[in-house]
């Protein structure tokens, strides 16, 4: 279960990662169905990565699958990762918010081009390339909590 559970872990991020950079790469050109159906497609993907991210991750911290529950809540590396993650989740209000509206707006047949500004894309665009790399510095924390560091 523990190696289950790690590797789930590990997939969510990496998947994440990938997403959330392809949703904004989608955006960098003038806005078209295709290029919104692809952001959309990569949105979808990073909300599902997030959800098993998140849901892998409080298995692991409160079902005792590694580390008692105390371990985590110790450990600096732990809570420094934490507060990157809460960063993330920050970060992607605007997104998550901009999406649905674009989302709504294309189903009722409006052409990008008169709700998708080139700021707003590249805004997006931006917001992802933070959010990965928060992400990969939650990495580095990991791994020094795993090593026992953070006590």
């Amino acid at each position: 279960m523990r190696i289950l559970l790690a590797g789930l872990h590990l997939l969510a991020l990496s998947l994440g990662m990938m997403a959330v950079v392809l949703r904004g790469s989608a955006l960098r050109d003038s806005p078209t169905v295709e290029a919104l159906r692809r952001a959309f497609r990569m949105d979808t993907i990073w909300g599902i990565a997030a959800a098993l991210w998140v849901v892998t991750g409080l298995w692991r911290v409160f079902g005792h699958t590694e580390k008692p529950t105390g371990y985590y809540f110790d450990n600096h590396w732990f809570l420094a990762k934490m507060g990157l993650f809460v960063l993330i989740v920050l970060l992607e209000i605007g997104p998550m918010l901009t999406f649905m509206r674009w989302r709504k707006l294309l189903r009722g047949g409006a052409a990008p081009s008169s709700f998708v500004t080139p700021g707003a894309g590249k805004r997006v665009a931006i917001i992802g390339h933070v959010q990965a790399t928060l992400a990969l510095l939650m990495i580095f924390a990991a791994v020094a909590m795993a090593r026992g560091y953070g006590l």
